[in-house]
């Protein structure tokens, strides 16, 4: 089955007058299951519709948009696999120089808020047309939502796209359904009863029965005591077992979110993932380069969606939902099977995993009829005592993987829940793991060391971190192998105090850890992390929560995790001074900096002086010692 098409040329092969759906998407054409425009574009495809592709149109020109006509139905926007924002900036508000989802990488192909732009594009050129929005970037800002960028609050994205309809979450049965009521006529109105779709209602009579009221967007943005309770219970109310319609109003008219969406079951999901992709970037994107971001998942298997993790940070749980749901052996070892017949694949199979790689069932038997606990974590700040923790198929499933012939390994790279995989009294799993899927280095996310802070971000302590470790340890001493964890870490999360920075810099020095890179909390729309740096508070119990907001103390909580590095010397003793920790200033094999000239000029002696070091081959006589008895010591 070849690409869907990107230019007349393309419809003209096939026989088409007009597409019945145009796609318009921020990333380069790429159709393969990792990216969501090949998935929404194939269903609908699989559904009896034309469906063409338009990839990055010029947002400076009206007609990129027309490049393959009016579509008799509507067009479909989304971003793109990234917000736009987080694509095109840092954290520090930097203007990011590359852009993996472009050809060659060359960033500037998509424009800032990409699904506003692209709708503002289809409104000039083709007034009349259905606009349906959705993917990462509609879907975290369908309600009322702060903008970091911008630093205040901004309503709905339907409102500010001007489009007719958003599809939120995993979008396959949405849309499908959405299709349908097209296809047969119909309007927005006949869509009220679409499960995961915002719309907006014009009087309060037309609300649905039994809905949630949250603060209006006017409220949220005017007090952020509001902002945090709307939040709350946005996302109480994001299972789809028990999630009840959502109503916030916008000005006279109230934007409605129909509860989520149903997960789809092993069979569909089987469904989903065996549709005819190309599994590559369109060929015209050759003579530049190709795309870099289907390098690391071209060879890649997702076997699951949904997370139970409840990371404060995260946007799945508000995305994808937290229901965990799985592919088939059978559908997985199809897909690796199909690998073999690429000239591309040298053997290996580079993960087998998804938002969370050693999930393979719902966290507890209830909840697939009850759904999941309102309020509660399954995982922090302890493990459920419901938890089923048992990582037996995943076992079972990777053994499968590694004895296809032709499959010379097979990598899980996709975050491991250490937490989860100890829960399980058989450290069979974690035994296989590091005998046969790890590639020299396991990377894990303890984020922390802080008990304050690890809280804000819904992980275990530390405690639990450092049993993981030791078994890591103890089972690669065993498996003979010289592999070793990389922890993930974060700065400044809501909660951090230049105190527990400083506490995560002597973790990482007690370890002799000096770690690369250093993930700075980034405020994207949609998560509760993002709610208590805005607010500061926590939306879920209203307690105030501290947030490093200057660039300064930002600045200085990331240094401290890098405090080796010597372009963060004067950053760090800055911060150390600011915390009375001069004692970690010096040489000694207790400092974390030696001081500089301008630390010297201010304190003179008062800073700490190196130690003697003993001559090469002798040992130091300890204190009271007379020199024959360090001889006899040292013999």
């Amino acid at each position: 089955m070849p690409f869907l098409p990107v230019k007349p040329a393309d419809m003209q092969a096939r026989g088409w007058e007009q597409c019945d759906f145009v796609c318009v998407t921020g990333d380069a054409y790429v159709d393969h299951p990792a990216f969501g425009t090949a998935i929404i574009t194939r269903v609908l495809e699989k559904e009896g519709y034309r469906v063409g592709v338009i990839a990055q149109p010029d947002w400076r020109d009206p007609r990129a948009v027309l490049r393959l006509g009016k579509p008799r139905l509507g067009f479909l926007v989304n971003a793109g696999n990234i917000d736009s924002m987080v694509a095109h900036y840092t954290v520090a508000g930097r203007r990011r120089s590359d852009d993996a989802y472009t050809p060659g990488g060359r960033a500037g192909k998509r424009p800032d808020r990409a699904v506003e732009t692209y709708c503002a594009l289809i409104r000039r050129a083709c007034p009349e047309s259905f606009i349906l929005i959705g993917g990462i970037e509609a879907s975290l800002r369908r309600f009322a939502h702060y903008d970091y960028w911008e630093d205040r609050v901004r309503p709905s994205i339907l409102l500010s796209s001007g489009a007719d309809l958003l599809s939120y979450g995993m979008g396959e049965r949405a849309l499908a359904a959405v299709a349908a009521v097209l296809d047969r006529g119909g309007s927005v109105r006949d869509m009220t009863g679409i499960r995961g779709v915002c719309y907006w209602a014009d009087a309060a009579v037309s609300l649905p029965e039994n809905h949630v009221s949250v603060p209006s967007y006017e409220k949220a943005a005017a007090d952020k005591a509001a902002y945090a309770r709307a939040h709350r219970l946005e996302t109480l109310e994001q299972d789809a077992v028990t999630g009840r319609p959502l109503v916030q109003k916008h000005g006279a008219r109230f934007l409605v979110q129909t509860p989520p969406a149903l997960p789809l079951d092993t069979e569909e999901l089987d469904a989903v993932y065996s549709l005819p992709y190309m599994r590559a970037y369109h060929p015209d994107y050759e003579p530049e380069g190709g795309v870099k971001g289907l390098q690391e998942v071209e060879f890649s298997i997702t076997h699951n969606r949904g997370c139970f993790g409840g990371c404060s940070f995260c946007s799945i749980a508000f995305h994808q939902g937290r229901t965990v749901t799985a592919r088939s052996h059978a559908s997985v070892l199809q897909e690796a099977e199909g690998f073999l017949q690429n000239p591309r694949f040298k053997g290996y199979i580079s993960d087998v995993g998804g938002p969370t790689a050693n999930f393979r069932h719902p966290s507890c038997p209830e909840q697939r009829a009850r759904g999941m606990c309102r309020g509660k974590r399954c995982l922090a700040p302890a493990p459920c005592p419901h938890l089923d923790s048992s990582h037996s198929d995943y076992r079972q499933l990777l053994k499968e993987l590694r004895e296809l012939p032709g499959v010379k390994k097979v990598f899980v790279r996709s975050g491991v829940r250490f937490d989860y995989a100890l829960a399980e009294s058989d450290p069979g799993f974690l035994r296989e793991l590091i005998q046969h899927h790890v590639s020299g280095q396991l990377r894990v996310a303890p984020e922390h060391c802080s008990p304050a802070v690890l809280g804000c971000m819904g992980k275990p302590r530390m405690e639990v971190y450092e049993r993981f470790e030791r078994l890591f340890q103890r089972l690669t001493r065993e498996a003979g192998l010289d592999q070793y964890l990389v922890p993930y870490l974060m700065s400044s999360h809501p909660g951090s105090k230049m105190e527990d920075a400083l506490s995560l810099a002597l973790f990482l020095k007690s370890r002799r850890l000096h770690p690369e890179q250093v993930q700075d909390f980034y405020p994207t729309p949609g998560t509760t992390s993002t709610c208590m740096y805005y607010t500061g508070l926590d939306p879920m119990t209203g307690k105030p929560v501290y947030v490093a907001r200057t660039k300064k103390e930002k600045a200085a909580q990331r240094a401290l995790l890098q405090y080796y590095l010597p372009e963060n010397r004067r950053t760090v003793i800055e911060a150390l001074v600011s915390c009375g920790r001069t004692d970690l200033i010096g040489h000694g094999p207790g400092c974390l900096v030696p001081p500089d000239a301008q630390y010297l000029r201010e304190h003179g002696n008062k800073a700490a002086r190196p130690e003697k070091a003993a001559p090469r081959g002798r040992g130091r006589q300890k204190p009271g010692e007379s020199r024959p008895e360090k001889r006899k010591r040292r013999r």
